[in-house]
């Protein structure tokens, strides 16, 4: 669920980021064109959907409540709706991007002129009886994205990255001298991958992620540089019909996370059984450890014609 440039597409967040990712992903009406250029492939999409995240209602299980006000005898908190863009047209995506492979590299370079698929939540505070209403109201932004990616393989290591820079990106402020409680600076963010397949049937792959902001305002909900790694470890056994997996997502700022150990069986060609845990860890207001409290056991059965 940690991402760099795979944002064209919104998200399901109704079980955060435990779905499987491709799962998760929400279609949007595209249009797309992909033109040859010599040894370069450019590409180019229209998106005119405006639909956004899927974000998990106040009281569902995952619930994303992290740095969110609590109501007190003397405050009262309103979320309003979210405000969505409408217009076909005027509020519709575009981007671009070049591909090309040299001299064992894949590469490409892309631009993305969007709306962010997080909403803004801006505030107002105005004086009620006995206390104060606080109102948080969720709007999209739009934001340019350049970015690259590059990966090569040098035996059984397989070697990727990404890099983004976006303008104008919005985050939240707890600073209560701040207008709206929302700050607006520009992002860089980029991830290296190791995938090594140097042991019989078995994968290891680390990732280490960092966003670095360009200014730090004063109670910015985050810090201006924020580091995170995810290791996963998958083994395949008795002719690959059974595979052991764990996936640990750690973040060094917060010190929260969360580990999901897997097991599963090719019952038949198209039945797999399989079941795991997932376990959280960390603060209330931490993006991982708000979910703390929900570490559950999963089974389940798939199964395809």
């Amino acid at each position: 669920g940690l991402k760099v440039l795979d944002v064209v597409n919104p998200q399901d967040f109704r079980e955060f980021t435990l779905e499987d990712f491709d799962q998760s992903r929400i279609p949007l009406w595209t249009v797309n064109v992909e033109v040859p250029i010599k040894s370069a492939t450019l590409q180019l999409i229209w998106i005119p959907d405006q639909t956004y995240h899927d974000i998990p209602e106040l009281d569902a299980t995952y619930a994303l409540t992290a740095n969110l006000p609590t109501p007190t005898p003397t405050l009262d908190v309103v979320i309003e709706d979210f405000d969505r863009p409408s217009r076909v047209i005027a509020d519709s995506d575009i981007g671009a991007r070049i591909s090309t492979f040299w001299k064992g590299w894949d590469l490409t370079a892309s631009y993305l002129y969007h709306y962010d698929d997080i909403p803004v939540l801006r505030r107002t505070i105005e004086p009620i009886p006995g206390g104060a209403r606080l109102t948080l109201s969720p709007e999209y932004e739009r934001t340019h994205l350049i970015g690259t990616t590059f990966s090569n393989a040098f035996g059984d290591l397989t070697v990727r990255g990404e890099i983004g820079y976006s303008f104008d990106k919005f985050y939240s402020t707890k600073n209560p001298l701040d207008a709206d409680g929302v700050e607006r600076v520009d992002e860089l963010s980029y991830v290296i991958g190791l995938d090594w397949w140097g042991f019989t049937d078995t994968l290891l792959s680390f990732q280490f992620f960092q966003s670095v902001l360009s200014d730090d305002p004063a109670g910015l909900t985050r810090d201006q540089v924020e580091n995170t790694v995810t290791f996963l470890a998958r083994r395949e056994f008795r002719n690959h019909t059974i595979t052991a997996e764990n996936i640990v997502v750690y973040n060094f700022n917060r010190q929260d996370g969360y580990v999901r150990p897997k097991i599963s069986y090719d019952l038949r060609d198209n039945v797999e059984l399989w079941g795991g845990l997932d376990l959280f860890w960390g603060n209330r207001d931490d993006l991982f450890g708000q979910f703390d409290e929900t570490d559950r056991v999963v089974f389940g059965v798939d199964w395809g014609i």
